[in-house]
């Protein structure tokens, strides 16, 4: 996959915190940027840059519930780690309800802010790859003609190959040549490979 080096990027409006985390996470081992505003760091972002965002809650102008909020309506998934000297708890709540991995206090004590990274960044990989995955099986769904398709959801919807006959209204063994010719397309060798796979590209349920 051509994209970025995973990242934490660290935004915060003061320079000495922005400074320490600096120091703090690449002596950690991260490989590290930094911003001193949201506005910066929207600038300047890439769409394909991978990792996680340490940000300050309280800053001028774009708060970090707002940058979190303009983060999620973009196409940045990257995960969120909030830090704040004047935190509250409806702030907590609600940046925990849009997401973000954990909501730390200044001073940040360094054990929780490196763990809080690490969860980030593995949160990161895991999602990323889920949505490669997602998109193969999608691109997969795409080769299957009309009544292999039909098929597909007759099959992961539980039904035998009898009941997707009647209800297609053709011959059983018509729908057994239709299904595996449906089951080499999606690359799969069991109806547990097959639900697992359909249920990535369905939207989740309210």
């Amino acid at each position: 996959m051509n994209s970025a080096q995973a990242s934490v990027t660290v935004v915060d409006d003061d320079f000495l915190v922005l400074r320490a985390l600096d120091r703090l996470l690449r002596a950690a081992g991260f490989a590290v940027q930094t911003f001193s505003s949201a506005q910066d760091f929207l600038r300047e972002r890439r769409a394909d840059q991978t990792g996680c965002v340490v940000m300050d809650l309280s800053m001028p102008e774009l708060s970090g519930l707002q940058l979190q909020q303009a983060l999620a309506e973009s196409d940045d998934a990257r995960q969120v780690v909030f830090i704040s000297g004047h935190g509250s708890v409806p702030s907590s709540v609600e940046a925990m309800k849009a997401g973000a991995v954990d909501f730390l206090t200044k001073p940040v004590d360094e054990h929780k802010l490196i763990a809080a990274v690490r969860i980030a960044l593995d949160r990161d990989s895991l999602m990323r790859a889920k949505d490669g995955l997602r998109a193969s099986v999608t691109a997969r769904i795409a080769t299957l003609t009309l009544r292999e398709g039909q098929v597909l959801e007759q099959v992961v919807a539980g039904r035998l190959n009898k009941q997707i006959a009647a209800e297609l209204g053709t011959a059983e063994k018509t729908i057994k040549v239709h299904r595996a010719r449906m089951m080499r397309k999606m690359q799969v060798d069991s109806l547990a490979e097959l639900v697992r796979a359909w249920t990535l590209t369905q939207p989740p349920q309210a």
